[in-house]
């Protein structure tokens, strides 16, 4: 498995051991989502790694990157961002990781805020 790969993985990983998160294929893209929510898109196509979040309080500090962009269709007006990384270089997991915790507090609702993450699975 490919370091992009073992990359998505855990961030998959990591996205759906939030309380009653989901993945989903629409639009035969990789999503997860809460209560019917998207709250990432998540993906690989072959030399990058593609992460779409909603970071209500970090964007702008996350689109001085070099690999972000504002999302299209109008969705970055919202605070959503766009993350393509290359294949080849270090993969800042933390740092999606915390993007992902982010956008999860943005769409969740605040029912499920105080739950507990799941334990994750083997």
């Amino acid at each position: 498995m490919s370091e992009l790969s073992r990359a998505v993985q855990a961030l998959r990983k990591f996205a759906l051991n939030h309380p009653e998160a989901a993945e989903d294929f629409p639009w035969s893209e990789r999503t997860i989502k809460v209560r019917g929510k998207i709250f990432a898109f998540l993906s690989q196509d072959g030399e990058k790694l593609n992460l779409t979040v909603k970071l209500p309080h970090s964007a702008d500090a996350a689109l001085g990157l070099p690999f972000t962009t504002p999302t299209r269709y109008r969705l970055g007006r919202s605070g959503w961002v766009s993350a393509r990384f290359p294949k080849g270089s270090a993969i800042p997991l933390d740092m999606f990781r915390d993007w992902i915790e982010e956008s999860y507090r943005a769409v969740a609702p605040a029912s499920l805020l105080k739950a507990p993450k799941r334990t994750p699975s083997a």
